[in-house]
Parts: structure tokens; C-alpha cells; sequence
């Protein structure tokens, strides 16, 4: 039976990077407290003791699959959060993407995985060190002088001396390492690139341990047994309102999950500034609530709080670096072609400060390291991207990466910039090879789980199209599925988009508001070879 105690007593205390100064713990509510309890009784069978901080080797046996569910609010992160701690706090490895270390028969890891980069990122900015699914499934290959520095890093080794680092470069890594508990982040704080010290990446062949699954309602069948054939100790996280895969009929992959495996969150935790957002995406839940009946409280919440706005047009200024959430692709490419069109885009160019998102990196084998550094520098599938201008070589553009540390690269480019009525894209930049963008003033409400923005507009034109084509999705309206998804990226301000109209620029397309306090663009990133 598991026994309930403080939150504060759990672990001692809370852990920042792999630092071990006391912090604040914040109290857990019933619901996360009963969660809790059950999630520290699988791990205590699994051999990893959170109460008495005591670990053992992994015990064989059956997996143990868990599910953590609950809608926007209920503190589903926060719970992540916290076990993570606790997690390490009892001795538990952290395990990533950057490098792992040498295996040791007692030694214990949990890898905290979401199925998409922005998810990944996300939580990454929350302090929760994440990594894809995907990523985990391959491992870097760390070339033998600078690996020393990272078992230094790890506590595995000693610290080393490296002819081309002095002692400063190695205490940034040090400090840089003790915050935030990356090896290539750290690296990179000495001086280093990533294809500098990661020669390659192998294909994962030995299981792991825990395994912590964030956004776990976009898994589909085959991502879900691949990870419980890799951990055999597997949590997902997940919320049941959102929309499922494309092809599960609207199903998410806990639901199959035994009673006793779903922990069901209730509260709404977020509630503390009675956030008006989270007051909407919570009435989607009553089953009598109609289209017309959903905007009226949209309507209401906007005449009493300046954080829901009811507007009759579409704010291209906010496009530029929020983009409009729609459902159909056909309003996503008119959006892209009137936001481009009150900018007086040309046909053949792009604009400074006209958004892309990165549809993924076009290059062959033989350009490992560049993908490497690439990806290094946070050009990965999903991420938002501001065009910046051409580069010094035909096919090349100068680009920020939003949310990225070092967010100014050059990259070899495809952007393609799609039709309304025509199957081919238009594509003002190509290079033979390299990375492919679309344009990202609109996107689909399924591709924006997993991001947040400070305000988020929703085409409601769109939501009203779902409402009226009566389609479901496991018993619940598609509408209600798409307004619950869309309005819950509005981390402070949500725009309910009534008309399909366009207001006017206030001033042209900028990029001062991205200013960061960096060297020029000397890292033009593939463009001597």
C-alpha cells in the first residue's frame, strides 16, 4: 500500500540542473497527491525507492505502463516536474539525446521523451530536460578527447586537460553544465559546435529504464510499442480532450489502459488568475453546449476580461510571429496569401521578417556533421523560423531560430510557399540541398499541439465549418476537439476570430524586435563547402 506524506518531505528537496540547493516545493493538491502515491509505488516495485532516496538494479518481470491524464490546468507538467526531481533526487541518471555515459549494472535512468521537437521545446523551457522520441532512438557518437569532458561533466571521470581549451573555457562548461544539465549546450559555453565533437549517431540497440512521456495523446500504435519494448517502466502523460493521431478513429492510446493504470487528474491548477482561457476550454465539456452557445461565452468573456478578444478581423501585424490556428488547410494557404499580400510581398522574394516553419532537413549522408550542427542550432522539424534575408550564396538565407539560444544561422534553403488551387508549391528559394521551410503565418490546429504562444489567434470561420459538418471524434464534435486544442496554445491572450477578414498593417514587416546581443553572422553554416 502506498503511503501518503508532504510533498516537501517526498524528496527533501527540489533539485534545479543537477544542483542539490534547497528550493521551494510546491504543494501537491488531493488529486496529484493520489497520483503521485501510485506513480512511487510503481517506481519503489521497479527497484527505485522515492521516499528513502534508494535505488536498486532493475528487477525482470512485466512492464508497468501508468498514464497520468488530465485536461489544460490540472497540473500535468507540474507532476512531471516534480517526479523528475524526485527522480534524480533518489539517485535516477538523467538519460537524453546529448550522451548517456557508460552503463553500470547499478545504475538507474529515466529519459523524459515528447512525440514532436515543439513539444520537446516546450518543456525544455520549463526546465524539464526533454528529448524527442525519435531522437532517443538514435545516440550521438562523441569523439574520444572530447567524450572526457563529458564523463567529467557526468561525475564518471576526472577533469581533463584539452590542448585547444584553457581552464575558463572548461569552468563555462562547468557552470554552464551545473544549470542546465546539457553536454552539447555546455560544450557549446566553451567554444565548441556541435559537429566539433558528435562524429556520428548510432541506432539505439539495448533498452533503457523509466521512461517519462509528455503529450502522449499525439502517440500513435507503433510510436506506443516501440517505447514499451525500450522502457520497461513507461509513464504517459497526456490529455484526453485534445485530437488524436490522423487514422485512430479518435482513440489516444491510454484509453485501452486498464482502471487502475490511468490516474485522472481533476483540479484546475492554473486557476489561481482565474484565467478566463482556461474557464472556455473547460466548458467544451459540457455535451449540451452548441457552436452558437460556446461563442456567446466567448463573447461574454471578452466584455469582462482584456484576455479573450472578440474580433471581426485577423491582426496580420500578429501573424508575423503568432500564427492564425485554423482547421482547413485551404483557409491556411489563403491566410499565408492575403498576410503576404497586405505586406506587398513580392512573387518571387520573400520579406524580411516573413515567418517560416522548418519542414525538416533535405540532406544526404554525406552531410552529417552540417545536419548535425544544424539541428544543434535548433533548425528541426517544427521549429518557427523568421527569415532574415538572403545569404552570401544563391539558394542561401540568413534565418533566426525562435527560442533558440544562438538563434542566428545561415542554411542552404527550400522554401516553399503553397497555392490556393494547385497542387505544386511556389519556391522562391532553392538550393540543391538543405532545409525546407513553409510558411508559417497559418497553420493547421493539428499541427500547433504541442506549441504555445503569448497570444494566439483562431479562425473561428473554420470551428463554425467543423460545427456545422457534425463530424466526431470518439463520441465528442470535431469542433469541440478543435476549439479545445486552439484556444489552449493562448499562453496570455486569445483572439476568437469572427469575420474571414484582413486588417491593414500598422508598418511594414520588421525584424529590430529580434535583436540579440550576439557576434555578426560569421557562422554562415555550410556555405564554403
Amino acid at each position: 500500500m502506498a503511503l501518503r506524506f508532504p510533498a516537501a518531505a517526498r524528496y527533501g528537496w527540489a533539485m534545479t540542473g543537477l544542483s542539490t540547493a534547497p528550493a521551494p516545493v510546491p504543494a501537491l493538491s488531493p488529486d496529484q497527491a493520489d497520483a503521485w502515491d501510485a506513480l512511487a509505488e510503481t517506481f519503489r516495485t521497479a527497484g527505485v525507492d522515492l521516499v528513502a532516496e534508494e535505488i536498486s538494479p532493475p528487477r525482470p518481470g512485466k512492464g508497468r505502463v501508468m498514464a497520468v491524464i488530465g485536461k489544460a490546468g490540472s497540473g500535468k507538467t507540474l507532476l512531471l516536474s516534480e517526479m523528475t526531481r524526485a527522480l534524480r533526487a533518489a539517485g535516477v541518471d538523467i538519460i537524453s539525446a546529448d550522451y548517456e555515459g557508460r552503463r553500470r549494472k547499478d545504475r538507474r535512468t529515466v529519459a523524459i521523451l515528447a512525440p514532436t521537437n515543439k513539444a520537446a521545446f516546450v518543456l525544455r523551457t520549463r526546465g524539464v530536460p526533454a528529448t524527442t522520441i525519435h531522437r532517443i532512438l538514435y545516440t550521438p557518437v562523441y569523439d574520444p578527447e572530447y567524450e572526457r569532458i563529458a564523463e567529467w561533466l557526468t561525475g564518471e571521470g576526472t577533469r581533463p586537460t584539452i590542448d585547444s581549451l584553457s581552464d575558463e573555457a572548461l569552468a563555462r562548461a562547468r557552470a554552464f553544465y551545473d544549470q542546465h544539465a546539457s553536454i552539447p549546450g555546455a560544450l557549446a559555453a566553451a567554444g565548441l559546435r556541435g559537429s566539433d565533437f558528435i562524429k556520428g549517431w548510432k541506432r539505439r540497440e539495448d533498452g533503457l529504464d523509466i521512461g517519462l512521456i509528455d503529450e502522449s495523446s499525439m502517440l500513435d500504435e507503433r510510436q506506443f510499442d516501440d517505447l514499451r519494448e525500450i522502457f520497461p517502466v513507461l509513464v504517459l502523460f497526456g490529455d484526453p480532450a485534445q485530437l488524436a493521431p490522423v487514422g485512430q478513429s479518435g482513440e489516444m492510446v491510454f484509453d485501452r489502459l486498464a482502471e487502475s493504470q490511468r490516474l485522472v487528474l481533476h483540479r484546475i491548477h492554473r486557476q489561481a488568475d482565474d484565467s478566463p482561457i482556461l474557464d472556455l476550454a473547460h466548458a467544451l465539456s459540457d455535451v449540451s453546449l452548441t457552436f452558437d452557445a460556446f461563442e456567446r461565452l466567448v463573447r461574454e468573456a471578452a466584455s469582462r476580461d482584456d484576455r479573450v478578444i472578440w474580433a471581426e478581423r485577423v491582426e496580420s501585424d500578429l501573424m508575423a510571429r503568432s500564427p492564425v490556428l485554423v482547421w482547413r488547410n485551404a483557409t491556411r494557404i489563403r491566410l499565408i496569401h492575403a498576410f503576404r499580400a497586405a505586406f506587398g510581398a513580392p512573387g518571387d522574394a520573400l520579406l524580411p521578417g516573413e515567418p517560416l516553419v522548418c519542414d525538416g532537413l533535405e540532406l544526404p549522408l554525406k552531410y552529417r556533421k552540417k545536419r548535425i550542427d544544424l539541428e544543434a542550432r535548433g533548425l528541426i522539424k517544427g521549429a518557427q523560423v523568421i527569415y532574415l534575408g538572403p545569404g552570401k550564396k544563391s539558394g542561401f538565407s540568413r534565418l533566426h531560430v525562435i527560442g533558440a539560444e544562438d538563434p542566428r544561422l545561415s542554411a542552404a534553403s527550400i522554401v516553399k510557399i503553397e497555392m490556393p488551387g494547385q497542387d505544386e508549391p511556389f519556391i522562391p528559394y532553392a538550393a540543391h540541398m538543405g532545409a525546407a521551410f513553409l510558411h508559417g503565418a497559418a497553420v493547421t490546429i493539428h499541427k500547433s499541439q504541442g506549441s504555445q504562444w503569448p497570444d494566439v489567434q483562431v479562425f473561428g470561420p473554420d470551428i463554425a465549418a467543423a460545427a456545422w459538418s457534425n463530424r466526431t471524434e470518439a463520441g465528442v464534435a470535431l469542433w469541440k476537439r478543435l476549439a479545445y486544442v486552439a484556444i489552449t496554445r493562448a499562453q496570455e491572450r486569445l483572439h476568437w476570430i469572427t469575420r474571414a477578414r484582413l486588417a491593414r498593417p500598422r508598418a511594414g514587416l520588421s525584424t529590430d524586435d529580434l535583436a540579440v546581443p550576439v557576434a555578426p553572422l560569421a557562422l554562415e553554416a555550410g556555405e564554403d563547402d
